[in-house]
């Protein structure tokens, strides 16, 4: 137990200064910053506190931590503590420093590169907080151990002065206190929401490790210690969905040192929501653990299902497509060397994964459903279901594309499209109504500006299968305007027979995967431009869902926009000024006077002449638009599935929840 060890030290295995292997260079860190953490935005902001926390868990793993706290100040630096083992003090004997200087300040060194100290861990190329040290205005080091207190603070990278003595402590463990510098940054304005979501998921994948996250600037705070640990990741993730069987179906194997974890739940829905991480890495490319899931899965079932002679046809193979219908799992392995693609870590390459994986899957999968019979019929069921929906959803998109081809690629004749052909360029507008829609094509620019309006509300895609989604005529719209021909391509089980029980061929990764889609998709924006009531909310809600669940890779490359009319025209004279909310109108009647004033307060889009809807909303050089990001997958399916799902409880909790953010709000 992680407790136990850190009673105990094995001093054959001690972390100290001659633990920590130097690979020089730290060279090109702050000129080129995007190569260590992916932007200079708001992601890579973030990615500071990841580096410096993941590097606690890092210790947590090796079985020296068991508790976390992360702290946003109220000067907005961040500190990170642990009481794992302290990073090393004494002089490191080729860089004749201290240990915690040289991994402070050079660039890939640390305990990682040596399996003495760590046997996995999440940062893998030992790049992490040194580069946090080059991208701060300062940090602050403080490290127990040995009975004693130590520390070092730094400027942009370099050290301030030696480490020093600072007196004695009990217990061990890092402090980590830092100041993003705003010379990098373009803003350094933390978002609490946005880190406690990766905290909450590494307590999640740590099971009994105690995670605490507080924001000095509004008092807020949160503590995370899931004992249940994965499992407990499922039902978070399902509890807005309703189960087809009782309880997690909870895997836990270790083969060739390769511990496997494993946690699944089927629920009612149509959609797959697989997770995978790799030393808590989270691998949104997958990888070959996640290949040997697949299989393991398609074999598994197919397997029992023709042993128990539940399928009515000779022959009936399921797809993975079909077994994975409904299907909330969260896959987390460990591995002391994993070959990841790249310093992104998002695709693990390790070749012995995936039969190590899909041995496991296999042989405590199979035993579950032989000890289980009502849920294993159940599982089948819903997979036989979803195999007769794809069948249906395979002709609809075959009608679909016979059509298209008999009328020669012709698009959608509510579309009124753009001239161009550069498709970087042109934007796509989805508009509410069709008053809506006829302001919009007259006011917009028609070399680039294409308008598309909506009568009503598109139908809910969370509560509705492939089929239905393709049978409706509105969705069937969208994907022909959009270009992706027929609704969404088939996948790699539909279209190469590689379901059929056999296993499953690794699929390309999401980049690959997204290359192929954007190639067929005529826009360079997509542009949702809804009323400002919530009616207008709803429907872009709808929309919003509809692409999160169906074009994704529009999202993930930033073409997915929401457009910002204004609220209120305030008018004096022939000064006018457009507001989009509350503050901003009393501040222009601030400026105005009160005396001969008129304000407008626009209820929808066609209350606007064409002129004022190009001014305001579709002028590229004045309008405001919000781009749509997809920071977390796991977080942005649960957040849809409790908007747009079956459950009402969990929907009325987040809006008494949220209740007092709301702003503008029409009653």
């Amino acid at each position: 137990m992680a407790n136990n060890i850190q009673d105990t030290e094995d001093k054959s295995h001690a972390y100290e200064a001659s633990s920590i292997t130097v690979l020089k260079g730290l060279e090109a860190v702050r000129r080129r910053p995007a190569m260590y953490i992916g932007d200079i935005g708001m992601r890579g902001l973030h990615h500071l506190v990841y580096e410096v926390v993941d590097n606690a868990v890092d210790e947590a793993m090796a079985g020296h931590c068991t508790e976390i706290r992360m702290t946003v100040n109220k000067d907005g630096s961040v500190t990170v503590e642990d009481n794992g083992r302290g990073i090393p003090v004494d002089i490191h004997v080729e860089e004749n420093r201290s240990a915690l200087e040289v991994v402070m300040t050079v660039l890939h060194a640390g305990g990682k590169f040596t399996r003495d100290s760590y046997k996995v861990s999440g940062g893998l190329h030992g790049v992490g907080v040194s580069v946090v040290n080059a991208l701060s205005e300062r940090l602050i080091a403080e490290v127990k151990r040995d009975g004693k207190k130590w520390r070092q603070e730094y400027h942009r990278g370099d050290p301030v002065a030696p480490v020093k003595d600072i007196g004695s402590a009990r217990g061990s463990g890092t402090s980590i206190c830092f100041m993003p510098d705003s010379e990098i940054f373009k803003s350094t304005d933390f978002s609490f929401d946005t880190l406690i979501e990766r905290l909450r998921e590494l307590a999640y994948l740590n099971r009994g490790l105690k995670i605490i996250a507080e924001d000095e600037r509004d008092g807020k705070r949160v503590e995370y210690k899931f004992d249940g640990g994965l499992s407990e990741f499922v039902k978070y993730l399902d509890e807005n969905r309703t189960p087809i069987h009782k309880g997690v179906i909870y895997v836990s194997q270790t083969r060739e040192e390769v511990p496997v974890e494993l946690a699944l739940q089927y629920n009612d829905g149509y959609n797959e929501n697989i997770f995978t991480y790799v030393n808590n890495i989270n691998t949104v490319e997958g990888g070959t653990h996640l290949v040997g899931l697949k299989s393991a899965l398609t074999r598994t079932l197919n397997n029992y299902a023709e042993k128990n002679k539940l399928y009515k046809k000779e022959g009936f193979q399921l797809s993975g497509d079909d077994v994975r219908e409904g299907l909330t799992a969260v896959l987390s392995i460990k591995v002391a060397e994993p070959q990841f693609e790249g310093q992104t870590k998002t695709k693990l390459g390790n070749g012995e994964v995936k039969g190590i994986v899909e041995q496991i899957v296999n042989d405590k999968l199979g035993q579950y459903l032989e000890e289980h019979p009502h849920a294993a019929k159940s599982i089948i069921e819903k997979s036989v279901n979803a195999a007769r929906a794809r069948e249906a959803a395979r002709k609809a998109r075959d009608l679909t594309r016979r059509k298209s081809a008999l009328e020669s690629g012709s698009l959608p004749g509510k579309l009124a499209d753009c001239t161009t052909n550069d498709v970087d360029r042109s934007e796509l507008y989805i508009v509410e109504g069709d008053s809506a829609g006829g302001s919009a094509k007259q006011g917009r620019n028609r070399e680039f500006q294409a308008i598309l309006p909506l009568k009503g509300k598109i139908i809910n895609v969370e509560k509705a299968r492939l089929d239905k989604i393709l049978d409706n005529d509105e969705l069937r719209t969208l994907f022909q305007a959009i270009g992706v021909m027929g609704g969404i391509p088939e996948s790699k089980s539909d279209s190469n027979g590689n379901g059929n029980g056999g296993g499953e061929a690794e699929a390309p990764g999401k980049e690959e995967q997204d290359e192929d889609f954007i190639k067929k998709v005529r826009y360079g924006k997509i542009i949702l431009m809804t009323d400002a009531d919530v009616d207008g909310a709803h429907i872009r809600t709808l929309l919003l869902t509809f692409l999160f669940r169906y074009m994704q890779p529009l999202i993930r490359q930033g073409r997915v926009f929401i457009a910002q009319p204004p609220l209120f025209r305030v008018a004096k004279g022939k000064q006018v000024r457009y507001a989009h909310d509350e503050g901003e109108r009393d501040k222009y009647l601030k400026e105005l006077g009160t005396q001969g004033v008129y304000v407008q307060r626009y209820k929808g889009l066609g209350e606007m002449n064409p002129e004022q809807l190009w001014e305001t909303t579709m002028d590229p050089e004045k309008r405001t638009m919000w781009v749509v990001t997809l920071e977390d997958a796991a977080a942005a399916d649960r957040m849809f599935s409790i908007l747009m799902g079956d459950a009402v409880e969990p929907r009325r909790q987040f809006i008494e929840a949220n209740a007092r953010y709301v702003t503008n709000l029409d009653v």
